[in-house]
């Protein structure tokens, strides 16, 4: 077997990486150590800025297969037959914490999918809960603020969680959530993923539905205490996964669809979308439509699971977006954190380059061309291009179409937007909707081991707050359910 040839990064020899150059055994180096300053240059920025938010993240391949056709829904390539496999990638992370934070810590989690359809890449991102603290995007600095560690110690601090919650009942449900037993899981085997977000789809003949994805995990869902978390080790989910697809045992998760035509949207007493509620199962039940099981592996994390960039606005013909507020704000965010995070050309890296044919008129900045994904053509127009004659402009329209410069295709466009009969567009205040109900109708369906750790969870932080921000919490839970006032009043009560 032929040895392999240690270069420098434009492919040189190297002839000694143990030793520098010096002047005698005990000199100073040299200027022409031109491979240590290669290296040590190379070292110093060896790290991209992390994620604000889903910094500490653990991700593996894997494949979504059709159980149950959506063609009358959807002109999506992916979904049409029963059968069809689509490959995908698939992250999960905690929110709040960086990198070198833990794996169980009480916190939601990111649950987003990136499939690889024939039409390109499709991104579900969404979380573990089928809501968010949020329905308008305004707020989202000020709630990541509130939830990171205080500016002035840098510590974690319970109350301004609490401050923020108080000051915001549209968190009340999600709050809620956190603050259960489904607070910390146990595995992220042992989670469900939801899209959150109210999507849509649209079929051949124009027609839209409102949609709502759910990923239930068959493996079960499996949480821990806090007492329970405390003894895991901080990497200990990131090792279940790599170590149970390593040994075989693929973890899986059936794919499922609440979908709601526009006219029922129209009149229906919830507002279909708004993030902070969820659609009920009985008056919108669930379909089974799918199958995403994971099977592989990453082979190198920093060039995979942390460069991976997910973003809402990476539709396929065939779904696209709602009236949502906060998926809104989200089209635009998603690809403006990761241009800032990665560069321009943050979809040629290959854990982002979609598996098919790519074509459009985008040019040069930072790595374009990196590695020329399948698909890919380099800078767009170079040689590698059968067309590279006619496609090398950068402009359109223009005069080459017909020899194969690439053109729009008006078939695939989504439906016209709905919106309000007779709407002014203006401030809307959102701070008189129902944001008790769901979060009472959560906490009657806990048993007595549920509601007495939801009262605890609450308590440890709430009672480090002040009077003010625990007085107005009560009042949030009391319209919930006086129940659930009452058990977190005893539990702060017990703590002083």
């Amino acid at each position: 077997m032929s040895k392999t040839v240690l270069t420098t990064s434009t492919g040189t020899p190297v002839a000694d990486d143990n030793n520098s150059i010096t002047v005698g055994a005990r000199g100073p180096l040299t200027f022409d150590n031109h491979y240590v300053f290669e290296k040590l240059a190379h070292f110093n920025r060896e790290r991209i800025p992390e994620r604000v938010v889903h910094a500490r993240g653990t991700g593996a391949y894997g494949t979504f297969t059709v159980t149950s056709s959506l063609k009358d829904y959807t002109i999506a390539n992916f979904l049409q037959k029963v059968g069809q496999q689509t490959e995908v990638f698939l992250r999960f992370s905690t929110v709040g914490g960086g990198q070198d934070s833990s794996d169980y810590v009480r916190d939601p989690r990111g649950f987003a999918v990136k499939f690889y359809t024939q039409e390109g890449n499709w991104d579900m991102v969404g979380n573990n809960t089928p809501v968010f603290f949020l329905n308008d995007p305004i707020k989202f600095p000020d709630f990541v603020h509130s939830q990171k560690k205080d500016p002035r110690t840098n510590l974690p601090n319970p109350a301004n969680h609490f401050e923020f919650w108080a000051n915001n009942p549209q968190s009340l449900h999600q709050m809620t959530i956190l603050m259960s037993d489904r607070g910390i899981p146990y595995s992220h085997r042992h989670v469900h993923g939801f899209s959150s977000h109210t999507l849509s789809l649209y079929n051949a003949k124009g027609e839209r539905f409102w949609v709502k994805w759910h990923f239930k995990t068959n493996q079960g869902i499996k949480t821990l205490t806090n007492d329970e978390a405390a003894k895991m080790p901080a990497h200990g989910a990131q090792q279940d996964l790599v170590n149970a697809i390593d040994r075989g045992d693929f973890p899986s998760w059936q794919v499922q669809v609440q979908i709601m035509t526009e006219e029922e949207a129209k009149t229906y007493h919830i507002n279909p979308f708004d993030l902070t509620k969820v659609w009920p199962y009985q008056d919108f039940p669930v379909n089974d439509i799918g199958i995403l099981e994971l099977n592989k592996n990453v082979n190198n994390y920093f060039a995979e699971t942390e460069q991976v960039a997910f973003a809402p606005s990476n539709f396929v013909p065939g779904i696209a977006s709602s009236p949502d507020k906060m998926l809104q704000a989200r089209l635009l965010a998603y690809q403006d954190a990761h241009r800032h995070r990665i560069g321009a050309n943050v979809n040629q890296i290959p854990i982002n380059a979609a598996k098919c044919p790519v074509n459009h008129y985008q040019r040069d900045g930072a790595y374009a061309g990196m590695g020329c994904p399948v698909g890919h053509t380099g800078n767009n127009g170079d040689s590698t291009n059968a067309h590279a004659t006619v496609n090398a402009n950068n402009f359109y329209p223009n005069d080459r179409t017909e020899d194969g410069a690439p053109a729009p295709l008006p078939q695939v466009a989504v439906p016209p937007m709905p919106v309000l009969a007779d709407a002014w567009i203006g401030i809307h205040d959102q701070g008189e909707e129902d944001y008790s109900s769901q979060a009472g109708d959560l906490f009657r369906i806990m048993n007595d081991d549920q509601k007495q750790q939801l009262f605890s969870n609450i308590a440890s932080g709430l009672s480090q707050a002040s009077e003010s921000i625990q007085n107005r919490m009560l009042a949030q839970f009391s319209k919930a359910d006086q129940a659930y006032s009452a058990g977190v009043k005893e539990a702060i009560m017990h703590l002083i």
